[in-house]
């Protein structure tokens, strides 16, 4: 493993520990060159899913684009970047649990802005509002009421 500072190859493990229910290893290493320490992270690689997109195209499935939606959605609320990371792997998990390989855009939106939903409110309503295209100060009123009216729901019963 290189250095992400002084890009050398010459490194030991510091500390090991599993995460994402066993299908992650977190390792903290020090750079035996210059010093300094960092986290490196290895998953399980998975039989790749294809996205298929709204307009019809397909790509290859970018875990990357989950968690910078997510940590987008929470900018400045908070959370902390381990919890974004650990909804982004439950967001992940979910979707290779449900899908063998392909699956659509919008169910991957969807799984996103449910587990939001759960998270912290505010979070969901700024990701939906992208997601769903808002383009009236009124969807935003809508999406509010909706979410006020479930939480008043789920108190009184």
């Amino acid at each position: 493993m290189r250095c992400p500072y002084c890009k050398t190859d010459d490194d030991k493990v510091i500390d090991t520990r599993t995460g994402d229910e066993g299908l992650a290893i977190r390792r903290r290493r020090e750079c035996l060159h210059c010093g300094r320490r960092y986290t490196t992270h290895e998953r399980l690689e998975e039989s790749p899913i294809k996205v298929t997109k709204k307009d019809g195209r397909v790509e290859s499935f970018d875990r990357k684009k989950i968690v910078a939606g997510i940590a987008r959605a929470l900018r400045k609320r908070p959370l902390s970047s381990e919890e974004i990371e650990n909804l982004s792997d439950s967001v992940e998990r979910e979707i290779f649990e449900q899908n063998d390989r392909q699956v659509a855009s919008s169910l991957i939106g969807e799984t996103i802005m449910r587990h939001l939903h759960q998270v912290d409110p505010v979070a969901y309503v700024r990701f939906a509002s992208v997601y769903r295209e808002f383009s009236q100060v009124s969807e935003f009123i809508d999406e509010i009421r909706a979410l006020a009216g479930a939480d008043t729901a789920a108190k009184t019963v």
